[in-house]
């Protein structure tokens, strides 16, 4: 037998990728449901602007501010036991979440959501690195974890849409507890354990660091986009600045970091990270404004707006899997660059969107963002983990799993913040001269705020109220996609310039690196499963 030769997956490990593909189909399904949720949580809850952001955000921001710890922790304690703990604190969670009954409850449950949300991505992720040897397997293996997500987009709108039409918004968060029930029994027959060998204690301070840094810059940019630049939000920005520069010092100097800053070293792997972030915010940011636009604007119910996801997300699961085949042949430049440009041209749709536009433009728009940025996703993903050795597959899935997440909270957020922004500063010019004063005030806050107002006022006030919000809530969309544009495009160039002349590398390879070997040592309860 050829000792270098990797070994090949078997039935059990493709049985064990079903069965971890549930976890990160439920990931996005939660924020799915989320926006499918908002119009009927306006209405029950009745929380403020900024709740309700923190609402939508808290979610991604804790996702965000845990994954690399918990991807360092998982390879302390085991990458199999922190699934399961995982999968146990989001089931309970998601009860509590379920049953909230006003906009604090809520939001501190969505916390303890996101905190257990971050066990989840890279303990999936890396038990992938080690059950899947074979660099085919792999490649084949990562493409289907994250092509999970994008179902998860597709099967969340749907059946919570369903959910919605005939029970209150809390109800599809109840779908979570059934998988995770499944995750829990199957999880021990059919996955490895891993604990990676010679691991440290896990870094407090670092934890602490990272957490301070993300929620301080993602605070500040929320703030200053709802009320503009003022001193505190400017303050918060440079400080969370600050305390990530110390967080990136301390683990240069410590023998088991919870980042990996080496990591960092290839073209390849820090363009596919920076791609990653940002696609996944301004993508995940405007999905948010057109889940919105299609009930509150269109008029949908949630089940209909869920099935219009339907040829917006299908086509986009099918050019993540040929993006992640044709990169091996023409080079992830050419393919990151051209799926930049065609998810411009995407957004460039959504910027001729009004009030009275129909489904079509909004169906088509999406769907062209979605071709072009779901490989650039995929590949993102799945060259940060394949360039790293399998022991320090935590480190490269948590660092994964943080970029998507990260974006994606810091997408909502910003997007989100401008869209209101643009459409508080609209509406007030499109408010109708007979209403109220206070009910005007009201009707600024957001959407759901004009609606409210509108139901109270006699004759045709209402109606041209909910005329103006709606083109209003249009033009902050528009805005949102301006700024698309401009950030992808920026983006295509940076990456066709930093990127040109680097061969194809082969999965399972970084930049000159030979494919990481199987570790010697057998893996921590490899024999109980």
């Amino acid at each position: 037998m050829n000792a270098t030769a990797p070994a090949t997956a078997g039935r059990r490990e493709w049985i064990g990728l079903a069965v971890l593909c549930l976890p990160a189909l439920l990931v996005t399904m939660d924020l799915t449901l989320l926006f499918m949720a908002v119009p009927q949580l306006v209405s029950d809850l009745h929380p403020s602007s900024s709740q309700l952001l923190w609402i939508t955000d808290i979610y991604g921001f804790m996702i965000a501010g845990f994954l690399i710890t918990m991807g360092s922790l998982g390879e302390r304690i085991g990458r199999r036991r922190l699934l399961m703990i995982g999968a146990t604190v989001f089931g309970a969670a998601s009860v509590l979440t379920a049953f909230s009954d006003n906009a604090e409850m809520l939001i501190a449950s969505r916390a303890l959501l996101g905190v257990s949300a971050a066990t989840l991505a890279p303990s999936t992720l890396s038990l992938l690195r080690s059950m899947f040897h074979d660099p085919a397997q792999s490649k084949t293996a990562i493409s289907i974890w994250t092509t999970s997500f994008m179902i998860g987009g597709v099967v969340g709108p749907i059946i919570g849409g369903v959910m919605l039409d005939h029970w209150w918004w809390g109800s599809p968060f109840l779908l979570a507890v059934p998988v995770m029930v499944l995750l829990l029994v199957t999880a021990p027959i059919l996955l490895p354990e891993y604990r990676a060998p010679g691991g440290g204690p896990l870094d407090l301070p670092s934890v602490v660091l990272s957490l301070a840094s993300i929620l301080s810059v993602v605070w500040g940019i929320k703030e200053a986009a709802r009320e503009g630049m003022e001193t505190a939000p400017a303050v918060a920005i440079v400080l969370g600045l600050a305390v990530g520069v110390l967080f990136v010092l301390r683990q240069r100097r410590l023998e088991t970091p919870l980042m990996d800053i080496g990591l960092f070293a290839g073209r390849r792997f820090s363009v596919s990270l920076t791609s990653l972030l940002f696609t996944t915010g301004i993508l995940m940011g405007v999905q948010y404004l057109i889940a919105t636009y299609m009930q509150s604007v269109l008029g949908m119910s949630p089940a209909k707006a869920g099935l219009w996801q339907l040829p917006v997300i299908i086509p986009g699961m099918v050019a993540a899997m040929v993006g992640s085949t044709i990169v091996t042949k023409v080079g992830p430049a050419k393919v990151i660059t051209t799926g930049l440009v065609i998810g411009a041209v995407g957004f460039g749709l959504l910027t001729q969107v009004d009030g009275d536009s129909g489904t079509a433009l909004v169906v088509t728009a999406s769907a062209i963002m979605f071709i072009g940025l779901a490989p650039v996703m995929a590949l993102g993903i799945g060259t940060i983990v394949s360039t790293a050795p399998v022991e320090r597959a935590g480190a490269a899935s948590g660092l994964a799993s943080t970029t998507n997440e990260l974006g994606g909270a810091l997408g909502i957020a910003v997007v989100g913040s401008i869209a209101t922004a643009a459409y508080r500063g609209r509406v007030g010019d499109l408010m109708p001269a007979e209403v109220p004063a206070k009910a005007a005030e009201h009707a600024r806050v957001n959407l759901g705020g004009a609606e409210g107002e509108a139901a109270k006022l006699p004759g045709t006030a209402g109606s041209r109220l909910i005329d103006a919000a709606q083109s209003a809530f249009a033009h902050g969309m528009a805005v949102s996609a301006v700024v698309g544009v401009c950030l992808l495009l920026a983006m295509a160039g940076l990456v066709a310039y930093v990127l040109r002349g680097l061969a194809p590398a082969p999965v399972g390879e970084g930049e000159g690196e030979s494919p990481a070997p199987a570790p010697k040592d057998v893996p921590a309860g490899l024999s109980e499963a």
